[in-house]
């Protein structure tokens, strides 16, 4: 998966997921440097590397919501963020207000409307954070594409 600039279109971001069976570690780099690693574990809490630091999944980013799933986590500049997981990935400040601060279109066939890549859309004001904007999402929109396969599979059953 890459993830690049709309203007320019630089790649800025590339990830990496060698197939394991009970342990798979996505790899972050932008550019050539590795910024994060997401070690998925079946049967344990899954971990974050980044900044020198290695973190359970749940310490850094918290799961609540029963319908509208949500992830917060608090970013670098100290302030809290939730993913909601609606029909869109949504990121916003998880304050009364709920600021949003970036948003996933999922990509379209163009079989209704028109066709469209996948973008993640991030307002100026957060890409200070972008990194951990990067990392979150990553998490986060695997834990639902899993939920989401998971889901289908059930139905054809």
């Amino acid at each position: 998966m890459g993830f690049q600039e709309r203007k320019q279109g630089r790649i800025l971001y590339k990830t990496n997921t060698p197939f394991g069976f009970f342990t798979r570690t996505t790899t972050i780099h932008k550019g050539s440097e590795i910024i994060a690693e997401i070690e998925w574990n079946s049967w344990s809490s899954s971990l974050f590397r980044f900044n020198g630091t290695e973190v359970e999944a749940e310490n850094f980013i918290s799961m609540g919501g029963y319908i509208n799933k949500k992830f917060v986590f608090t970013g670098p500049d100290g302030r809290s963020y939730r993913w909601d997981l609606q029909h869109k990935l949504v990121l916003s400040r998880n304050e009364t207000l709920r600021t949003e601060v970036a948003r996933y279109h999922r990509a379209t066939l163009g079989i209704i409307g028109r066709k469209r890549e996948a973008t993640l859309e991030v307002s100026p004001g957060v890409v200070h954070m972008m990194d951990t904007i990067i990392i979150t999402f990553i998490y986060v929109e695997k834990l639902r594409r899993e939920t989401e396969r998971r889901s289908r599979t059930i139905m054809r059953q």
